[in-house]
């Protein structure tokens, strides 16, 4: 049994290579369909990936007030409400006035995004964000030290010309140097080192590891420019409290804004694990549409395979008489065009992965994603074409398998 099996394998692929461009051409068709499926939940992956482990930082217990909701359009054309900045004010009444038990609040703003940082005779390009801090904001951002400790709140009440570095400063101006303790410069203000963020990388283009954060009141006093827009980042310990926690944060803040009953938010409220959940909503659309399209594709891939294993039986007639004349069964000849099928689908499959995989790749490493090897994506395609090639082959191989001997010897 395992010779027949092993003799009609090599009789398909000696087929395969007499109708090598004919076959090529079959191949890339079914590769085509897989390459669409691997390579854009290759590609969602990896933004789903980065995506959801940034908004999982901040924690499921954790919740911020924007300017703005997520999903709102912040490029507000006519007829588009805009929202007023958070300002210092705001995030001042907040704090004083917000006293939720077993929650810690955390203020933060940006100052620049492309400041330039100096020590000694070194200097970074302009493009390092300076961030004005009060001592929660590590805890509540999910942001670790590496070296060195974390602003405390009489840094932050003192005013204390301190700061902390992102990691990537070790490559530029500490290169083989402890930063701890250095002294640096931003706008001619000299700050103390005083402790090394863990690195974050990058998401969509925004460098995480190239920040110094420094006490808030001494932010402000460098950075002055009017319309600065705060953030205000809760953390409740408790997560049962969460709910509760959220809704006297919104009223809180609806009686600083001082908005009545039937007014609307004019500020918006995220929690990171309804983000992860939105983002899980959007991912799961652009995987049906790769799934849409993959399978469009399929469909004309296996109707070409169909097609070519059709023309095969036609033009071999005269060898599948010969074969029976000698005493082929039909399973046997059957057989041999069915494994002829599997054979150039199993090729499109493996074309079809690779350059999906290679899709996925090249689209993380542009964009600085997270890539993971779609395995489900792999296995899936694997299978598809498996069927596809079954279908494809069954009715060719059944025509095959019912040539009358006589007639095929006959054919020209």
């Amino acid at each position: 049994m395992s010779s027949l099996f092993r003799e009609n394998v090599l009789i398909a692929l000696d087929s395969i290579k007499t109708q090598l461009l004919r076959t090529i051409l079959t191949i890339v068709i079914i590769g085509i369909g897989i390459w669409s499926l691997v390579g854009i939940l290759s590609a969602v992956k990896a933004l789903e990936n980065t995506i959801s482990s940034d908004f999982a930082s901040m924690g499921s217990n954790t919740f911020s007030l924007k300017r703005y909701e997520f999903n709102v359009n912040r490029n507000s054309t006519k007829g588009k409400k805009i929202n007023p900045v958070i300002n210092f004010n705001d995030v001042r009444a907040f704090t004083d006035l917000y006293a939720f038990p077993y929650t810690s609040t955390a203020i933060s703003f940006v100052g620049s995004q492309r400041a330039e940082v100096k020590f000694e005779n070194k200097k970074t390009d302009p493009e390092a964000s300076i961030y004005g801090v009060n001592e929660n904001y590590l805890e509540n951002t999910g942001t670790d030290i590496a070296s060195g400790r974390n602003l405390n709140i009489f840094d932050i009440e003192n005013n204390n010309k301190v700061c902390l570095l992102g990691s990537d400063f070790l490559k530029s101006l500490f290169v083989n140097d402890d930063p701890i303790n250095k002294t640096i410069s931003i706008r001619g203000v000299k700050f103390k080192v005083i402790g090394v963020l863990e690195s974050k990388g990058a998401t969509f283009g925004n460098n995480q590891d190239l920040k110094v954060l420094i006490p808030m009141q001494v932010a402000r006093g460098i950075f002055t420019q009017p319309n600065i827009n705060y953030s205000i980042s809760v953390q409740v310990r408790d997560k049962e409290m969460m709910q509760g926690a959220q809704d006297a944060a919104i009223i809180t803040f609806r009686n600083i804004r001082k908005l009545n009953p039937i007014e609307d938010n004019n500020f918006g409220v995220e929690r990171s694990d309804d983000l992860i959940n939105r983002i899980g909503a959007i991912t799961g659309y652009l995987e049906v549409a790769a799934w849409i399209i993959s399978i469009i594709t399929i469909l004309g891939s296996s109707i070409a395979l169909m097609n070519i294993m059709l023309v095969s039986v036609t033009e071999r007639t005269r060898e599948i008489g010969v074969r029976k004349a000698l005493g082929a069964k039909r399973s046997t000849i059957s057989m041999q065009f069915f494994i002829e099928t599997v054979v150039i689908g199993q090729f499109g499959s493996i074309l079809g992965i690779i350059l999906g995989i290679s899709t996925g790749a090249i689209f993380a490493s542009v964009l600085d994603f997270e890539f993971s090897l779609p395995w489900a994506a792999m296995l899936w395609a694997t299978l598809i074409t498996f069927l596809v090639a079954v279908i494809a082959g069954s009715y060719p191989a059944s025509k095959a398998a019912r040539l009358d001997p006589i007639e095929s010897l006959r054919h020209e």
